[in-house]
């Protein structure tokens, strides 16, 4: 097996997912001749009462936010979306909007599995060709925080 590398990314594995168009077969190359661009995930819909957590936002703000839009009255329920390193914050803020309540607020939570494409542009777009994309798989929770109906 002789496979050529840049000399100074001998410990990093061949990637061989990343197709050009799509109907192309695997092709293998070196990561380090190609830059990384991650595309947002298709959009969800957004209404008033959703709330996408992700981790470059401040945790406290997060949290006031959904405790203002419960607390506003507007709203009956929030639904708080996470992402895969913010699930572990969605589901921190629904369970600390919880504690707050004392009791008063319930929660039901959803998993699911979000697609996401990464795009590979070449370093040196002369050598390389085109650009390369890549289909990944990401968790995904979206826990709905609500008032029970009085009964």
């Amino acid at each position: 097996m002789t496979e050529q590398r840049h000399a100074s990314v001998s410990s990093v594995p061949q990637m061989s997912s990343f197709h050009g168009d799509g109907a192309a077969p695997a092709v293998d190359m070196d990561p380090v001749e190609y830059t990384l661009r991650k595309r947002l995930p298709r959009k969800l819909p957004k209404r008033r009462n959703d709330v996408y957590v992700n981790m470059k936002t401040d945790f406290r703000a997060q949290l006031a936010r959904c405790q203002k839009l419960l607390e506003g009255g507007a709203h009956r329920e929030i639904c708080i979306h996470g992402l895969g390193l913010a699930i572990n914050r969605a589901i921190n803020i629904a369970l600390q909007l919880q504690s707050g309540s004392q009791g008063a607020l319930q929660l039901a939570a959803n998993t699911s599995t979000v697609e996401l494409v990464d795009d590979l542009e070449p370093e040196d777009p002369d050598e390389h060709g085109e650009p390369l994309t890549r289909t990944r798989n990401n968790s995904a929770i979206h826990i709905k925080v609500f008032y029970p109906d009085p009964q």
